[in-house]
């Protein structure tokens, strides 16, 4: 056995590194060296080490470098049939473009017209009411709950429709005696009536074997008349409590001024339509709500204390805001009505419906701020 020593030297780093080699006389010096194969052996893929992201994976040719072939046959074209396009070419279908309703300017225009003359009427009439004189104030209260439960009755169609509109008329006069009659101004009475009249109004509904199919659907219809017409009660138990005229007079004067001018804007510049199927624009409620909230402080400047500007434009400011998105709602609940398939009602009465909606739900606002602010 013949030892070969090599030895060499790294000058650099001052280090030596010994290579020992053993040679044994009957084999090569290649021998015990493994030949390195020059293509790839066949096998399982190793897996990749950790921090290293794995090898690309192999597979079938590829046409223009874009797309793969498929595996099997491909079916060949007939004559006339079109050809098949990828997953990016397919069209989704477009959303379908609601035109929007067109806005009627002679109509927005009455109905700005009748919510002036109603918030007038209103206010002219509270200046009317005095200690052991409420009766001129509560006949006038009286017709417009009438008024109310025409509109109302006529537009939403309740079930039992007769049978709701005599309730209501009989809630309506019921209301009036409590708020005048009671020794103590208070709304206790009319919650229990408001009550009273909406369970006789249901149960009207169910005697009927027709009508009791859609008394579940209508029970929202039937207790907003109800509560609209109690609610046109709360100005009477307003008007005898102290300040209380004076508050009525600045709430009722802001919701008919908001009311008016939102109709008004409507008329001349409904925009930005606040949805397509609703007659409306957001400048005319959002003008109406601002030039009745300035209206409210500058009658507040007048009035004697407790009012001042800045109370007269707090509860103005509610009132206003309140009348207005009631009007509102009111035209997007008719318009939910007509997209549901429902014949359109009596012309007069669902656009009477928005103002004396939004007076009812003021009413008991402005009683709310009166006995909060004042």
């Amino acid at each position: 056995m013949v030892f070969n020593v090599a030895e060499t030297l790294d000058h650099r780093v001052g280090r030596s590194v010994w290579h020992d080699r053993v040679v044994f006389p009957s084999t090569s010096p290649e021998a015990g060296r493994e030949s390195w194969p020059s293509g790839p052996q066949p096998g399982p893929a190793a897996a990749p080490t950790r921090g290293q992201p794995p090898a690309p994976r192999t597979g079938p040719a590829t046409v223009d470098g874009d797309r793969r072939e498929r595996g099997g046959p491909r079916r060949a074209r007939r004559a006339g049939e079109p050809a098949r396009r990828s997953e990016d070419e397919i069209d989704e279908p477009d959303e379908e473009v609601i035109a929007p309703v067109e806005v009627h300017r002679q109509l927005a225009l009455t109905i700005a017209g009748f919510a002036a003359l109603l918030g007038v009427g209103l206010v002219l009439a509270a200046q009317t009411s005095g200690p052991g004189h409420r009766l001129p104030f509560a006949f006038i209260i009286f017709g417009v709950q009438l008024l109310f439960v025409l509109a109302w009755t006529m537009a939403m169609r309740p079930p039992a429709l007769l049978v709701v509109a005599g309730i209501s008329a009989a809630v309506a006069a019921l209301v009036d005696i409590a708020a005048v009659q009671t020794d103590v101004a208070g709304l206790a009475p009319l919650g229990y009536l408001a009550a009273g009249g909406f369970l006789a109004a249901v149960l009207g509904q169910l005697v009927r074997r027709v009508d009791r199919v859609r008394v579940t659907d209508s029970l929202g219809a039937t207790l907003l008349i109800v509560v609209g017409v109690v609610a046109f009660g709360t100005l009477i138990v307003l008007s005898r409590i102290p300040a209380g005229t004076q508050a009525i007079t600045v709430c009722l004067t802001a919701s008919g001024v908001a009311l008016t001018v939102a109709r008004l804007t409507d008329a001349v510049l409904p925009w930005p339509r606040l949805a397509p199927q609703v007659p409306r624009g957001a400048a005319g409620v959002v003008g109406g709500a601002m030039v009745g909230t300035l209206t409210s402080a500058l009658l507040g400047s007048y009035l004697v204390a407790p009012f001042t500007p800045t109370r007269a434009a707090v509860i103005g400011l509610v009132a206003a805001v309140t009348a207005v998105l009631a009007d509102l709602a009111v035209g997007y609940a008719e318009a939910g009505r007509l997209m549901a398939g429902e014949p359109p009602t009596m012309w007069v009465a669902r656009h009477m419906q928005g103002p004396l909606g939004g007076f009812a739900l003021a009413a008991p606002a402005a009683y709310a701020m009166c006995m909060l602010f004042l």
